[in-house]
């Protein structure tokens, strides 16, 4: 069973929804940030990058940035920005992109269900990538951030979301600046807050969808707060993390795409033999991009033309639910094998391009400062499930889901 409970959110006022939320802190870098917050005083970037406010000789790491952020939600609330409801509550976020439309329950999870794999994962964490969220929860005694979770669709739960839909008003409704929309209803009847916790309960599993590193530190925030508080009961807000949680069927994962800064050594007449050996190598004859349409096809770019790759058989276990991979396949038979990229966690000479980026991106930075890049076809939600199901784990860069969730429009606070 999966515990999922109520919360007495921190949210903006309806009036200021649209100019607190931000962007997730991780698709950015310091510069980008403090550009995105540049003449909003109430965007949220505030508070999950608080390095945008003190001077840039210091470290994003440091102290003062966490102390920084503090300050500043402490100011987002002293001065009405943001307000926390009285009561616990569940809220309904809804995305619409591009006419796609995802719509899930905003609620805590608990850390032990995470330690016990009911919150199952399907990617490594880095400790060295957790302690800077680590730091910001702690001294904002908050999550700052949700975790983008999901769960094999449930009818009742769908049939619970829309009846609330149909005879609410929400509480925001806007659309950001990369034309996403957002929308938000607060859930108060008590009766239908214990229905959703009721049917959580009836749910097996939920699975981290993006956020390990998020939920790994929020986990952590919480042992930290048990071991200075031994006499917990297990009810207190720290054992808990915010989540917002959707239905498999309504997310959408985009592609993840590969450059590489060289050859290895290869010429390009010699690289193009090489990847002969293990996939049906073909120019690519339409215009513009190759982009690929269906599992184990690949897009490559390489001196300005475009190639479709497709794996030969045999050269991947179908049965192997991580081998099967496109991603494993390209990193196995071609990028490990042929191009040296051992581990593409710490070589420095892949990079990697989410696919909302598009396949222009490729050729830019192929054009700039890469070799060769490599177009892929998406992850499934399939894919997903079975591999955590199954309690391995994708390599790195498998998945990139949009739209992603805006920082700010929920906060749930650690202390009591």
């Amino acid at each position: 069973m999966a515990v999922v409970r109520p919360f007495k959110g921190i949210r903006p006022t309806e009036e200021l929804g649209n100019e607190v939320a931000s962007l997730p802190y991780d698709v950015m870098n310091r510069e980008e940030a403090k550009t995105m917050a540049e003449g909003n005083p109430h965007s949220f970037l505030h508070v999950v990058r608080a390095e945008i406010d003190v001077d840039e000789a210091i470290s994003q790491y440091d102290q003062e940035v966490y102390e920084t952020a503090r300050r500043n939600l402490d100011l987002m609330l002293e001065d009405g920005i943001l307000i926390q409801d009285e009561g616990p509550k569940f809220y309904i976020y809804r995305q619409i992109m591009d006419g796609r439309v995802q719509t899930g329950i905003v609620g805590c999870t608990s850390i032990d269900e995470y330690r016990n794999n009911v919150i199952k994962k399907h990617e490594f964490t880095r400790p060295e990538k957790e302690v800077d969220r680590i730091n910001n929860f702690d001294y904002c005694d908050a999550n700052t951030a949700p975790i983008f979770l999901t769960y094999r669709k449930n009818d009742e739960m769908n049939t619970l979301i829309n009846n609330w839909i149909k005879f609410h008003k929400p509480a925001y409704n806007f659309t950001s600046e990369d034309s996403i929309t957002h929308i938000v209803w607060v859930i108060d009847d008590e009766e239908v807050i214990t229905n959703i916790s009721n049917i959580f309960s009836g749910i097996d599993y939920l699975y981290i969808a993006d956020g390990h590193h998020r939920s790994a530190s929020s986990v952590k925030v919480g042992m930290k707060r048990r071991e200075a508080y031994p006499e917990y009961t297990g009810e207190e807000e720290f054992n808990y993390f915010l989540s917002v949680i959707f239905p498999d069927e309504d997310l959408f994962i985009m592609d993840y795409n590969r450059v590489v800064k060289d050859l290895n050594g290869y010429t390009e007449n010699e690289f193009i033999e090489k990847i002969k050996e293990n996939f049906i190598l073909e120019e690519h004859r339409g215009e513009g991009i190759f982009k690929p349409s269906k599992k184990h096809t690949f897009g490559m770019y390489l001196e300005g033309k475009w190639y479709q790759l497709t794996a030969k058989e045999g050269i991947f276990n179908e049965d192997d639910p991580v081998d099967r991979l496109d991603v494993s396949i390209l990193q196995n038979n071609l990028l490990n094998p042929l191009l040296g990229i051992e581990d593409p966690r710490r070589d420095k000479r892949i990079g990697f391009i989410g696919g909302i980026r598009g396949l222009e991106e490729i050729e830019r930075r192929v054009q700039a400062d890469m070799k060769v890049g490599f177009a892929m076809y998406p992850t499934t939600m399939d894919d997903l499930l079975s591999i955590a199901d199954a309690g391995e784990i994708m390599p790195p860069k498998s998945t990139w889901f949009e739209p992603k969730l805006r920082s700010g429009l929920f906060v749930h606070k650690l202390g009591e």
